[in-house]
């Protein structure tokens, strides 16, 4: 280590000593946490009107009301962008992270609040790179650049006062100016809203800077790099940059593409290091190489219960604490935060690998869905779009199901949509580029990946032959009306197995 990385080291070892109280402690931590938020909240509308200051404990608080979705609060997150004070949360809230919506709304708004800036999404950065120069005590971490590679929503208005954008927009809009020394590109590059240009401005910013350390989502990063090579004429990206030592990934799964980090980063000093960084709060961050595992980060202004997924259909599930939970078993996660956000169930699963710390996977959503390129799309976004391109097209649908196909060596994919029609469109390359249009409008972050396909290629629809679905169901003896055909999958192993049966009896 470096003297400069090593001095600034010295200011996490306090850090580690609360981090490692985690395996110890967790019951205490997280106890704390949620009488800290209720106490905090207290005097809000939200608190008034669920009576937190009646709230002494855990059991008082699972009481008051049921888990939340977005569209519960979407009332009361309305109100705070229009400027209204001490809503769900404590003051007023000028940042709004955008995502993916819901049925009815094609985007939500998620409050971005100093606090949960400042204790959870700022915080979980510190700690990642804390927990990094732990585990790599060679590291010359602070002697070279980072290039951060930010979302596909550059900070808009949503009025005179509050503004929106994607997480990562947000959150390098309020970066203390001390990062953009260490930082490239520059602020005003990485918040382009075009993203060609973007990526453009973004190579040449940085293909002659000496960068040590990445961030961003796999897919996006991928398109970035392989441009940057273009950009030099070079093979392998340690030719640009010799110094380069950690990519901390996050937003999608990173295993689709490890093999081609690998090749164009030939070289064993390379790490890589998942954080599990959402919209909602910070969660979680790899803190052993050799394990894919999070560790959950207990003290981040978060509370965190767990509902079992194969409950969640039930009318009164069953919500657990940490202390409750148990391996192997996946739970929908369920936050409250600085936020203003209240038992909100966020639409993630995850599946514990260890309870002493608590450390886990993200094994999914709650509902089917696919996310191959970051694109959140989910079985409502694709109803709605498929309904909309019937009516362009006259066509009628009778089965469908869609997963993503990756094309590696241009660090692309696009959807793969296997569609049996009850009557069929008079152009099924219609059909397909209306079914495409449709997804763009229902779905902003499929609309963003979309954009100049930089990472994902129009969909393609293969039209099913008759009673194809009805034969893969019967063959997995599921007729009926309880089964239904699994309209998306983030896994090709649905839609393989439809294909490989539409050969075999044509």
């Amino acid at each position: 280590m470096d003297i400069l990385t090593h001095t600034i080291y010295h200011y996490f070892r306090l850090r580690h000593k609360q981090i490692d109280r985690y395996a110890e402690e967790a019951g205490t931590i997280q106890n704390h946490q949620l009488m800290r938020l209720v106490r905090k909240a207290m005097h809000t509308s939200w608190g008034k009107e669920q009576g937190f200051r009646d709230i002494t404990r855990y059991a008082d608080f699972k009481k008051r009301f049921p888990i939340q979705t977005y569209d519960q609060i979407k009332e009361e997150v309305k109100r705070m962008i229009h400027g209204e004070r001490d809503v769900l949360w404590p003051g007023k809230c000028l940042w709004f992270a955008k995502s993916s919506g819901t049925t009815s709304d094609k985007s939500k708004f998620l409050p971005v609040t100093p606090d949960i800036l400042k204790h959870c999404h700022y915080q979980g950065g510190f700690d990642t790179v804390s927990l990094y120069l732990r585990n790599n005590p060679d590291s010359h971490f602070f002697r070279h650049k980072g290039l951060i590679l930010g979302g596909s929503h550059s900070p808009s208005p949503l009025n005179g006062q509050a503004h929106c954008g994607d997480l990562s927009a947000v959150l390098l809009q309020n970066l203390n100016p001390l990062v953009n020394l260490i930082r490239v590109p520059k602020k005003g590059t990485i918040l382009m809203d075009e993203w060609e240009s973007k990526i453009k401005a973004i190579v040449e910013q940085t293909h002659r800077e000496d960068v040590g350390n990445l961030s961003g989502v796999p897919s996006w990063m991928l398109v970035l790099l392989k441009a940057i090579l273009r950009k030099t004429g070079k093979q392998y990206l340690t030719e640009i940059w010799p110094n380069l030592e950690v990519f901390f990934h996050g937003g999608i799964s990173f295993e689709p593409y490890r093999e081609q980090y690998k090749e164009l980063i030939p070289s064993d000093k390379m790490h890589y290091m998942e954080t599990y960084n959402a919209s909602e709060g910070f969660f979680g961050i790899q803190n052993d190489p050799n394990d894919h595992s999070l560790l959950l980060m207990l003290d981040y202004d978060i509370f965190y219960e767990f509902v079992p997924v194969n409950e969640l259909d039930s009318d009164n599930p069953h919500v657990y604490p940490l202390e409750e939970v148990e391996l192997g078993k996946n739970y929908a996660l369920v936050i409250t935060t600085s936020g203003g956000l209240w038992r909100y169930l966020i639409g993630d699963t995850v599946c514990f690998t260890s309870l002493h710390p608590y450390k886990f996977v993200i094994s999914g959503r709650t509902k089917h869905f696919i996310n191959a390129f970051g694109e959140e799309l989910m079985v409502n976004n694709a109803d709605r779009a498929i309904r909309i391109a019937c009516q362009k097209t006259g066509a009628v649908v009778k089965e469908y199901t869609a997963a993503p196909l990756f094309i590696l060596d241009k660090a692309k994919g696009r959807h793969q949509w296997l569609i049996e029609f009850e009557k069929m469109p008079a152009s099924v390359p219609d059909f397909a580029y209306q079914l495409d249009e449709a997804l763009k409008h229902v779905n902003s972050d499929y609309e963003a990946k979309r954009y100049k396909e930089i990472s994902l290629q129009p969909l393609e629809v293969i039209v099913a032959r008759e009673g194809l679905f009805y034969d893969w169901l019967q063959r997995k003896g599921k007729l009926g009306g309880q089964h239904k055909i699994p309209r998306l999958s983030n896994s090709r192993t649905i839609l393989e197995e439809l294909l490989a049966l539409q050969k075999n009896m044509r």
